[in-house]
């Protein structure tokens, strides 16, 4: 209930309030991107929403930015499909030393 309320707020920024040219993130992915995947992600909800406000607070010009995927604990992952009756892989998750690295699959066809 609380993941499909903040992906649908998150869903609504992305889709509208970014038209309004707001500046860019100096990340990748952006820091809206970051925190959906995050709360896709993740399977405890309350460190994702703290993860994604932590590097929403990082995104100015006192960090130098660049490449900074979500990271989450490796021990705790969970399937994450699109829908149950057809799985579809949606993220990639690399594992190295501060847990896995959770990476957008791209090259999968369908809705994004």
């Amino acid at each position: 209930m609380i993941r499909k309320a903040l992906s649908g707020g998150l869903r609504f920024y992305q889709r509208y309030i970014t038209l309004l040219g707001f500046g860019s993130c100096r990340y990748y992915p952006t820091c809206s991107e970051y925190a959906k995947w995050q709360i896709q992600t993740n399977p405890n909800i309350f460190h994702a929403i703290i993860s994604s406000i932590v590097r929403i607070l990082r995104c100015n010009q006192l960090f130098v930015g660049g490449i900074d995927y979500p990271k989450i604990s490796c021990k705790h992952l969970h399937p994450v499909y699109k829908n149950d009756t057809t799985p579809t892989i949606s993220f990639w998750f690399v594992p190295d030393q501060k847990g896995c690295s959770v990476i957008k699959n791209i090259f999968s066809k369908g809705p994004q």
